[in-house]
């Protein structure tokens, strides 16, 4: 049986209860509008709960920004941008995806300092394909490094946000010597990775399961930076102004139907 939505529902139980009132002009004073209306049983109001909640949490504009930096004791600067924009707007099955990625190694010439071989100064981060939920690293084994990892998260109800004009998947990537920069978007795991041979990575992904921002630093002097950015839109209360209108309407209608 195809169920009606509550305000349907209850419209159509005012309508059916007065005509029984209506046509019954010979019944008794003692006689009232109802008569005939049973309980509704457990199993079928199972079916009903949670369907007319009034208010939502439903995201309809999820966007990511990730921008990593590093610059070498040399001066030599890495940076690699990725924007993501997924809108479920309008009822979507399936987002509206959109990205943009940017990447750039600014002075090419610079002289790459060669890694100390030392036994000590060693990093690893191979462990962290292994963990889920949120991850952030810092792996540093030198002297006179900055490194930092930051994650900001923008929740708001209603409003819109101005979406990235890009393609649905790629990578843009670059090369200099032994420095490479790349970011890019599959359909599924978003990544932007930095990385100097023999001096270690600085990378950042959103992938199934993992939100993750690493540094890995096996040299004096360096600056590196991760920084990703989420900005969720959530649905309005006012989008559901007319469903509240219609809920209220079936209860007033409903008032009065039946008796002591």
């Amino acid at each position: 049986m195809k169920l009606l939505p509550l305000s349907i529902a209850l419209i159509a139980l005012a309508g059916a209860a007065v005509p029984l009132h209506a046509t019954t002009p010979q019944s008794a004073p003692t006689s009232r509008p109802g008569r005939g209306l049973h309980d509704i049983p457990d199993p079928e109001l199972n079916t009903l709960r949670g369907r007319y909640t009034i208010g939502s949490n439903a995201v309809v504009w999820f966007g990511v920004q990730m921008v990593s930096t590093w610059q070498t004791g040399s001066g030599q600067v890495l940076q690699g941008t990725l924007a993501v924009n997924m809108d479920f707007s309008g009822n979507r099955p399936v987002p509206q995806v959109s990205f943009q990625p940017s990447v750039s190694i600014s002075r090419p010439d610079a002289v790459i300092p060669m890694p100390v071989i030392n036994a000590t100064r060693s990093v690893d981060g191979s462990g962290l394909a292994n963990v889920n939920g949120v991850v952030q690293s810092v792996q540093v084994a030198g002297d006179g490094n900055l490194a930092s990892n930051v994650v900001r998260l923008n929740v708001r109800d209603g409003g819109t946000l101005s979406g990235v004009a890009g393609q649905t998947q790629g990578t843009a990537a670059i090369n200099s010597g032994d420095a490479s920069a790349s970011a890019g978007f599959d359909g599924r795991d978003a990544r932007v990775q930095l990385g100097i041979a023999g001096l270690g990575s600085v990378q950042q992904w959103i992938r199934n399961g993992s939100l993750g921002q690493s540094v890995q630093l096996a040299a004096d002097n360096q600056t590196a930076s991760n920084l990703m950015q989420i900005d969720l839109i959530r649905q309005s209360l006012a989008s559901n102004m007319q469903l509240s209108q219609s809920v209220a309407q079936a209860i007033n209608l409903a008032r009065g139907i039946g008796g002591p």
